[in-house]
């Protein structure tokens, strides 16, 4: 016999545990299932583990350039990787704890553990139960894409999620991938004293970003010590001893290097193969997503699907943002959307880059008449005082309604100083209004009214 709730959510990742919890207190019988753990990849895997590692990173790194800033550090700076898992642990037990706790003492909700899996568009089975509901949720996220290379199965390989119980330093880290998650565990583990080796099938690192800032953002990663592979694949991968040996072929040209430990940071596969999906009258697309309208409703009437599952988000803030426009339009009738969703992101190297609206190579294909800023972080006095120089800033404006359409800050507070101009756009403001702004001296922000002083047409 089925049991009968209001709603039944499946994922507990950054949409679902928020709509469980206003469900449940809008007195809506509520079912939150999950089979790992509550917070999703961001909590356990993602977003607080990986920043928690970057800042002990900082501090290593800080130590040992101490000197720069007239500071003497007597001996030599070793990290205890024990200790630094041990903070990262710390922090997110805490997070996890927290949350857990707080939906645990929600009336009108219960969190089962296990997989659901649908067997009618209004039913799902989960460790024997058939739950039943008018309304379904699906936060199922994504996990680690692993490629079929040959010999990759026989051989230890890391993924974001089994990275975070590394408590040793490695003595040769290969990262396949140097894109977002690639380069932040390259620069960290290169911070840590390990050797670091990214392995890249195309010709540049951050490839989703302008060539400029993808440049600057490999200068900075050099500058800590990681060596880059572009236009480089994997052949194929055997054991070596208690490390794996890489087959690798660079335009044609055959090599091979050998690491104590292989990480894989080629993206992400949305969980949507375990759900049966098709019992529920649903399909994906040819890369697993589901399909979702502006207000997150998938085809089949009473279900949703927020956060990374989806397509149309792969991060922490969309993923919460999902659940506060489908809270809206289901418990408020409200009408928001995620049709004027500004793109903003952070890649979390350090310097920060802080990234909103359309790229400089988006604005060309646009057809727009846009004007162009660029500084380097080397003429901002507050970075040069900081001895922090690296990155630069660029901000895109249409040259017909004066609106930002974009900005990459890449430098010293750049995952901060960014949301300047983002509020800018969320106001639908013209660029003078910052521009003709007072700023506090001395900061970054008050060099972006100077950049936008200078702005030229892009040819």
């Amino acid at each position: 016999m089925s049991e009968a709730f209001d709603a039944i959510i499946i994922g507990a990742g950054q949409s679902g545990p928020f709509l469980a919890a206003k469900l449940a207190t809008a007195g809506w019988k509520t079912a939150l299932i999950e089979r790992t753990h509550l917070g999703g990849t961001c909590v356990n895997d993602g977003c607080t583990p990986t920043k928690t590692l970057v800042a002990s990173a900082r501090a290593a790194w800080s130590a040992r350039h101490a000197a720069d800033w007239g500071v003497t550090v007597s001996g030599g700076v070793t990290v205890d990787m024990k200790a630094v898992k041990a903070r990262k642990d710390k922090v997110v037990n805490a997070s996890v704890q927290s949350l857990t706790d707080w939906l645990g003492g929600l009336e009108h909700l219960e969190i089962i553990r296990g997989s659901g899996s649908f067997v009618s568009p209004t039913e799902v089975t989960v460790n024997g139960r058939t739950l039943t509901a008018p309304k379904f949720f699906i936060n199922a996220g994504a996990t680690a894409s692993v490629p079929d290379w040959p010999g990759l199965s026989s051989v230890p390989y890391l993924t974001n999620t089994t990275m975070m119980d590394i408590d040793t330093l490695p003595d040769h880290l290969v990262i396949a991938g140097a894109s977002y998650i690639g380069l932040e565990f390259a620069q960290m583990y290169a911070r840590f004293g390990s050797k670091v080796t990214v392995i890249e099938r195309g010709p540049r690192a951050a490839s989703r970003e302008d060539e400029d800032i993808s440049a600057s953002i490999r200068q900075i990663l050099e500058a800590d010590g990681v060596s880059f592979l572009f236009d480089t694949t994997v052949e194929s991968v055997v054991k070596a001893g208690q490390g794996v040996l890489l087959s690798l072929n660079t335009d044609g040209r055959l090599a091979s290097t050998e690491a104590s430990h292989l990480l894989i940071a080629l993206g992400r596969t949305p969980n949507s193969a375990d759900l049966n999906l098709a019992a529920a009258g649903l399909s994906t697309d040819k890369r697993g997503y589901i399909p979702v309208d502006d207000n997150l409703r998938t085809s089949q009437p009473g279900i949703w699907a927020m956060g990374d599952i989806n397509g149309r988000g792969a991060f922490t803030h969309t993923s919460y943002n999902d659940f506060e426009i489908v809270a809206d339009n289901v418990l408020d009738q409200g009408s928001r959307s995620i049709a004027h969703r500004i793109p903003v992101y952070g890649l979390f190297i350090d310097p920060p880059l802080g990234r909103i609206g359309i790229s400089e190579h988006e604005a060309r294909a646009s057809g727009k008449k846009v004007l162009m800023g660029t500084m380097p972080m080397s003429k901002i006095s507050r970075a040069k005082e900081k001895g922090e120089t690296q990155g630069l800033m660029k901000v895109l404006i249409d040259a017909e309604t004066k609106r930002v359409l974009g900005a990459a800050i890449l430098g010293i507070g750049g995952d901060e100083i960014v949301h300047s101009l983002l509020q800018l756009m969320a106001g639908d403001l013209p660029y003078t209004v910052m521009q003709q702004t007072v700023h506090i001296h001395p900061t970054v922000s008050e060099l972006i009214p100077t950049l936008l002083a200078d702005l030229k047409p892009l040819e």
